[in-house]
């Protein structure tokens, strides 16, 4: 048995946050297997998990394609190992992914994740993104990943950030697998607020991602000069991302609502992977 949850991560008042499919599965499925399911669910993330020596693996599809890193699924599949008594509640969670090992505490009903940091560097200006996004960035920054380049373009304001309509057809001719773009905030409730467009792997606009705080806390943190610090997502659904830089890692926290639960029935067309 496939048992499949809707999970609403980074939010605790369901229809908010990033909402993520989480699949546990018992058997060995292929990895075409695993995106057909992910298509299906059309989420910005499926997870997959499945019960190992040392701990868990776990793996994240997008409707179109595997990533190496997702923050919001990772939320997502720690609340449910917890919710549904798969793991007490009082220990942490091992998670092995494409990604290394990933754990997983929680400090009352907030969700604690150690993910890697990952640092960008700064770079020219790059025109053909600058207009697919719409907007001048007054500084550019880039992380090259084995999949493909990030970018985390910083505005000057908040209310830039917010009024950005991204030429998403324009943006897949770019090199960027991946834009992040920032600002200060104008707010007391949150240090630095962002955007996600990733068109190059399904998501236009992806509601709340963990992933590219491993590249918001450390620039921000070096920035303000704060160790410890709050993000929101700007997104329709929005949400807020507890962060703490640590040097080569960073801590991502955030709660999580479950929307539903259920089972997956395949076995009988496994023959069509």
């Amino acid at each position: 048995m496939n048992r499949l949850y809707h999970v609403d991560a980074f939010t605790e008042v369901p229809f908010k946050g990033n909402p993520a499919a989480v699949c546990i599965i018992e058997d060995d499925h292929s990895d075409q297997w695993m995106l057909q399911v992910a298509a299906e669910m059309n989420l910005s993330e499926t997870a997959f998990i499945r019960k190992q020596p040392d701990g868990y693996g776990l793996k994240w599809f997008t409707p179109k394609k595997e990533v190496s890193l997702c923050g919001h699924a990772t939320l997502a599949t720690a609340h449910i190992l917890w919710e549904e008594g798969l793991i007490n509640p009082a220990e942490g969670i091992e998670l092995q992914t494409l990604s290394g090992k990933l754990t997983a505490n929680r400090n009352g009903k907030v969700i604690i994740l150690d993910f890697p940091s990952r640092k960008v560097s700064p770079t020219g200006n790059n025109n053909s993104i600058n207009q697919s996004i719409g907007d001048d960035p007054i500084f550019t920054n880039k992380f090259i990943t084995e999949n493909g380049t990030i970018y985390l373009l910083e505005y000057g304001d908040e209310e830039i950030v917010r009024g950005l309509h991204p030429n998403f057809n324009e943006l897949l001719k770019t090199d960027a697998r991946s834009v992040i773009v920032t600002s200060r905030s104008n707010s007391n409730e949150y240090d630095f607020i962002s955007r996600y467009f990733a068109p190059a792997v399904g998501i236009n606009e992806d509601p709340v991602t963990g992933s590219s705080h491993c590249c918001l806390a450390p620039y921000w943190a070096e920035k303000l000069g704060k160790v410890v610090l709050t993000g929101y997502q700007a997104s329709l659904r929005g949400g807020f991302v507890q962060c703490k830089h640590m040097g080569n890692r960073v801590q991502i926290g955030g709660k999580a609502v479950t929307i539903s639960k259920g089972e997956l029935i395949v076995e009988k067309y496994r023959t069509r992977e």
